[in-house]
């Protein structure tokens, strides 16, 4: 399915997790909006309050939209968890969960992409687990270590064991995680959420096929990053 194709089937809504933000900045940009009307006579000042507001709602709006996408639920392949550019492929050590060398990919979102973090594969939860932190950039070396996250593994009939994690980045300070141990999860549907600026590693076993490239933009839910 191609681009195209596919934005004519998203349909777009808001995620639960910025309800209350985005209740509070639009009852803010009325009351400012209202305000500047009433009690601002310099057109240009007025009118350059009125666009700041609107424009700052408008950012709200998109950081928290949360795309329905349609999914081809696959065994044999792991999608993307989220929205980014693939910055990581390369063999590591997994010192957390597996304590030996997995496939990495990582996927780097700005805060201009969607956020939702969505299961890359279906399965059982096996580990669930929030480590507090820094919030280094979320590119740095040590983000994965030391900043704030989440380790999530799901065991898929496929591919055994796969590992993500949510990464937070220097903007974000808040990793919303939905995966409890002895969950039964599909695939596409919604994992998590992480607020302003962030990054998703997945740990694949050594010798997945692996379809995408570095510098590569993923769609989450829709590219697939690993087949058999």
């Amino acid at each position: 399915m191609t681009i195209n194709n596919l934005n004519t089937h998203i349909i777009i809504m808001f995620h639960k997790e910025g309800g209350k933000i985005i209740l509070i900045a639009t009852t803010l940009t009325v009351i400012i909006l209202l305000l500047a009307d009433q009690f601002i006579t310099i057109f240009w000042l007025k009118k350059g309050i009125q666009l700041l507001v609107l424009f700052f709602l408008i950012m709200i709006l998109q950081f928290f939209r949360n795309p329905k996408r349609p999914v081809d639920i696959s065994e044999n392949q792991i999608i993307a968890p989220v929205d980014g550019k693939v910055v990581v492929i390369e063999e590591v050590y997994e010192a957390e969960y597996f304590k030996d060398k997995r496939l990495q990919v990582s996927i780097f979102m700005s805060p201009i992409n969607v956020h939702v973090t969505r299961y890359a594969i279906s399965g059982k939860i096996n580990f669930s687990k929030y480590h507090p932190g820094k919030y280094l950039v979320a590119w740095h070396p040590k983000a994965s270590i030391e900043n704030e996250r989440t380790t999530v593994v799901i065991e898929s009939r496929e591919f055994g064991e796969i590992l993500y994690r949510q990464i937070a980045g220097a903007l974000a300070r808040r990793i919303v995680n939905y995966a409890e141990v002895g969950m039964h999860v599909v695939q596409g549907t919604d994992a998590g959420f992480i607020k302003f600026g962030s990054r998703v590693d997945l740990f694949l076993p050594l010798g997945t096929k692996i379809d995408v490239q570095l510098n590569q933009k993923a769609i989450g839910g829709i590219t697939v990053i690993a087949s058999k």
